[in-house]
C-alpha cells in the first residue's frame, strides 16, 4: 500500500496573506500575465488593452499627486517659520533677561516683525530689535483687533 506524504496535508501548508495594496508593479504583473496567457486564436481586444493602460496611467498619476500633497503638508507642518507665521504683526509680551547675569529684569511688549528659525526652533524678531523664542511669549495680542474694538 502506498504511503501519503505528510507534508501534503492541508494543515501543513503555509497560509498566504494577500496584500491589501495593489500598486503599479502588481498591476503590470497582472497585465503581463494576462498577455502571456491569452488564447492565441482569440487575442485580447486592443481596445481592452488600451483601456487597461489608460487606467494604469491614471492610477499612477493619482498616486504621484497623493505623494506630492503629502510631502507638501508634511513640509508645512514641520517648518517652525510657517507654523509661527501667523504671529507677524502681533504684539507679544515676554520676560526679558539680563544677558550678563541671566536674571529676569522686566516684562516687555513688542510687535513681531519677522519669524526665523535656528536649529529647528522658531525665533520671533521684534520691533524693538530683540529676538525671543516663540515659546517664551507670555501673551499674544492683536493690535488690529484692539483698534476695531475701541471704535
Amino acid at each position: 500500500m502506498a504511503k501519503i506524504d505528510p507534508s501534503l496535508y492541508l494543515h501543513n501548508q503555509k497560509e498566504r496573506t494577500p496584500s491589501p495594496n495593489l500598486g503599479k508593479d502588481e498591476f503590470l504583473k497582472i497585465l503581463m500575465t494576462q498577455l502571456k496567457n491569452q488564447d492565441p486564436t482569440n487575442p485580447m481586444d486592443d481596445r481592452q488593452f488600451v483601456s487597461q493602460m489608460a487606467e494604469f496611467s491614471s492610477l499612477e498619476q493619482m498616486m504621484n499627486m497623493s505623494n506630492s500633497i503629502n510631502t507638501l503638508v508634511e513640509s508645512q507642518l514641520v517648518s517652525p517659520v510657517i507654523k509661527y507665521s501667523h504671529m507677524l504683526g502681533k504684539e507679544v509680551t515676554y520676560q526679558s533677561y539680563d544677558e550678563e547675569t541671566g536674571k529676569e529684569t522686566e516684562i516687555k511688549t513688542s510687535r513681531v516683525v519677522a519669524v526665523s528659525q535656528n536649529e529647528g526652533w522658531a525665533i520671533l524678531e521684534l520691533e524693538n530689535g530683540e529676538k525671543i523664542y516663540a515659546d517664551a511669549a507670555l501673551q499674544v495680542n492683536d493690535p488690529a483687533f484692539e483698534e476695531t474694538e475701541d471704535k
